[in-house]
């Protein structure tokens, strides 16, 4: 062994050197680490005496985080009454849950950010969780937690949904349960949010389709600005079709289980009564009266979006009727300056400064005339022929 090196091999814990897999040379005197890649061979420690231990072998510092920061709720909270508890409370998602007796994933749904989010109606053991359109709430038998939808367009459809959710609450004429008359209030307001934005979609449209199926002037009626707007409601109306199919795939999934239909009588719960998987008439009219007008509107705008679509189809054919004829006039044109250069040929034959000896023919210049109208009128004859032979139309 020599003096100026020393070599020896030595598994140490990853927090010694941060790394399982890595040579680290050190100088002469001191330490030659060697890491083996074989699990077969066993590895051995060879240190010499009065050998200090290392100082100069590289570590990386790993920051952990002191404290995780936990999501946090924002909402607004009503009594049996109606009354507001709670406005604009801030709540820890993991007191949240432990309140209402929910697990983290049931929040996924209410706590995301996304653009869109999938219409969900989850039936809890003493809660029921409602994320359809512009509402997002949790529903209990003795209470609403109304979410506050961070940066949300929709403020307006909520703050009505709020004084109608209040009437209907502090209302004692109604037979409902108090989680069902929450429940109506919110696929009202979805349902009217939905009936207002189709009202105002359906007015330009059916102007806009009125003004493209008048094709009295193609020109006036197929202009840039009117087949753009036909372009933009388009879109809207495809995504207020989604919208409104996703709500109703939300109350049919709702409808065809018994189960979540039973589980969703809290008061009863509450009460000591629990329900048998079949017995749900009240929810389930209640739901199948909504699911109804969700799947008529949904009809609507289906059936707007086929008129769209037809006078689109209108549009592209009158265009294309357009642009064959303009390429058949072009084609004419076309055949009409073939026949005159076969004419003009005779010109610039004879227009030559040469002697051909008919200068002095007094037959030759009508002779030279009737054979380049021949040849010309021969030559459109037969281009016109072979045009409508690949055309096939009649004249």
């Amino acid at each position: 062994m020599q003096k100026s090196s020393i070599l020896f091999t030595k598994f140490c814990k990853p927090s010694a050197f941060n790394s399982t897999k890595r040579f680290y040379i050190l100088p002469t005197t001191k330490y030659f680490i060697k890491r083996s890649y074989s699990n077969t061979t066993k590895s051995k420690t060879i240190k010499p005496k009065n050998a200090s231990p290392p100082l100069n072998v590289p570590r990386r510092v790993i920051a952990l985080p002191t404290k995780v920061t936990e999501m946090k709720l924002r909402c607004t909270e009503f009594d049996e009454m109606g009354n507001v508890k709670t406005t604009a409370g801030e709540f820890l998602k993991s007191d949240f849950c432990q309140q209402h007796s929910l697990l983290p994933r049931d929040l996924r749904t209410i706590d995301t950010y996304s653009v869109y989010q999938k219409p969900t109606i989850l039936v809890r053991s003493e809660a029921i969780l409602v994320n359809i359109a512009h509402l997002k709430a949790l529903l209990k038998s003795d209470m609403v937690v109304l979410f506050d939808t961070f940066g949300s367009t929709d403020s307006y459809n909520q703050s009505i949904f709020i004084y109608d959710l209040q009437e209907r609450l502090r209302s004692q004429k109604d037979s409902l349960p108090f989680e069902f008359r929450a429940l109506e209030a919110i696929l009202i307001s979805v349902t009217s949010s939905l009936q207002s934005e189709l009202d105002i979609l359906e007015g330009p449209v059916n102007k806009l389709l009125g003004d493209l199926e008048d094709l009295a002037d193609v020109e006036e009626s197929m202009n840039g600005d009117k087949l753009r707007d036909l372009l933009q409601y388009s879109k809207k109306l495809a995504k207020f079709e989604q919208d409104s199919l996703s709500i109703r795939d939300a109350l049919e999934e709702v409808l065809d289980n018994d189960d979540d239909l039973a589980a969703m009588y809290l008061s009863d719960k509450k009460a000591g009564r629990y329900r048998a998987s079949e017995d749900h008439e009240e929810v389930e009219l209640l739901l199948e009266a909504y699911y109804k007008q969700t799947e008529e509107i949904a009809a609507k705008a289906s059936t707007l979006r086929q008129h769209m679509k037809s006078t689109e189809e209108i549009v592209q054919l009158v265009l294309d009727v357009s642009r064959n004829s303009l390429m058949w006039y072009d084609i004419r044109l076309t055949i009409i300056t073939l026949s005159a250069t076969v004419v003009s040929g005779y010109g610039a034959l004879f227009g030559m400064n040469l002697k051909n000896y008919f200068e002095n023919d007094p037959y030759a210049f009508g002779l030279v005339s009737g054979l380049a109208l021949m040849s010309g009128l021969g030559a459109f004859a037969v281009a016109f022929r072979k045009l409508r032979t690949l055309a096939k139309i009649k004249p």
